[in-house]
C-alpha cells in the first residue's frame, strides 16, 4: 500500500523543445520524471546574427542543434509551427530554419511533434493571445525557476513552452476520463487544469470577454451558448476575422473614392 501511494512510476524522458528562428533560435530541455513530473534541465538560445550568409546560417543551425542534441541525448523533440506573417521572406527564411531543426532531429532518430503558437500559449497560460512576458511568467512558476535561472531571451522560454505543452499533450497524468478528439475538445473540457483556475471562474471569465467584445461597437452577431461557454481564443480569433473583412471594405471604399475623384478631376480639366 506504501508503494502505491508513491504514484505510478514510469521510465523517465527527455524532451527538447525550440523555438525556431533564423536569427535566434531558443532550446529548451524538460525532463519527466518516472513520477510523471516535470522539471527544468536547460534552457538558452542558439544566436546566427553574426553569420551573414543565410545559407551558412542553415548549416549553422544544423551543426549546432545535432552537437545539442548529442551533449543532452533526449528522447524526442518538439517545435513551434511557423505562424503566418505578411512579409514573404521572412516566412521562407523562418520555414527554412524550422526545416533544418527538424532535419536536424530526425538525423539523430528523435520522433518529432510540431505545435502551433496559439496551443503552446493555451497550454501554459489558458489564453492563447498571451504575451511572450505571460509565458515565461507561467513557467517560472509552474517549474519553480529561480530568478537567476530566468533568461534574458524570450526565445529561450518560448522553446521551454513548447517542451512543456509537449509534455501536457503526451502525458496521461493531467487526462480526465474519456478520450479527446484534438486540443480543442480538450481545453474545452478541461478550462480549469489548462488555466489553474476554478472551472467557475473559467465560465464567469469567458462570458465577461465575450460581452465586451459583443458591445465594442464591431460587427460580431454571434452570441455566447448559455449552457457551453465557448473559449475566448475562439471568441477573438472570430473578432479579429470580422476586423479584417471591415479594414477590406474600407480598402476597397477608400480606392473606389479615389476613382471616383480623379474621374471628376479629369472631367474638370
Amino acid at each position: 500500500m506504501e508503494k502505491a501511494n508513491q504514484g505510478t512510476k514510469r521510465p523517465e524522458r527527455l524532451i527538447l523543445g525550440i523555438d525556431p528562428g533564423s536569427n535566434v533560435m531558443g532550446y529548451g530541455l524538460l525532463r519527466v520524471t518516472s513520477l510523471n513530473k516535470p522539471e527544468l534541465v536547460d534552457m538558452g538560445v542558439l544566436d546566427f546574427r553574426k553569420v551573414k550568409d543565410h545559407y551558412l546560417t542553415l548549416r549553422q543551425i544544423f551543426t549546432e542543434l545535432v552537437t545539442l542534441i548529442d551533449r543532452y541525448v533526449p528522447d524526442e523533440m518538439c517545435l513551434e509551427a511557423p505562424f503566418f506573417g505578411k512579409n514573404v521572406q521572412s516566412m521562407l527564411k523562418l520555414g527554412r530554419a524550422q526545416g533544418v531543426a527538424m532535419a536536424a532531429g530526425l538525423y539523430r532518430e528523435l520522433p518529432i511533434a510540431e505545435y502551433a503558437p496559439l496551443k503552446v500559449k493555451m497550454a501554459i497560460t489558458g489564453n492563447g493571445q498571451a504575451a511572450k512576458e505571460q509565458v515565461a511568467y507561467m513557467l517560472q512558476r509552474m517549474l519553480h525557476i529561480p530568478d537567476a535561472m530566468m533568461p534574458e531571451k524570450l526565445d529561450a522560454t518560448d522553446a521551454l513552452g513548447v517542451a512543456m505543452c509537449h509534455y501536457i499533450e503526451t502525458s496521461r497524468g493531467i487526462e480526465t476520463k474519456g478520450t479527446y478528439r484534438n486540443w480543442k475538445e480538450y481545453a474545452r473540457r478541461n478550462a480549469s487544469r489548462v488555466s489553474g483556475e476554478t472551472e467557475s471562474e473559467v465560465n464567469e471569465k469567458n462570458a465577461h470577454f465575450a460581452s465586451i467584445i459583443r458591445g465594442n461597437g464591431k460587427k460580431v452577431h454571434r452570441t455566447m451558448r448559455t449552457e457551453k461557454a465557448e473559449n475566448e481564443w475562439e471568441i477573438l480569433a472570430r473578432h479579429r476575422a470580422q476586423e479584417r473583412r471591415e479594414r477590406e471594405e474600407r480598402r476597397g471604399e477608400n480606392i473606389e473614392s479615389k476613382e471616383t475623384k480623379i474621374r471628376n478631376d479629369d472631367t474638370d480639366r
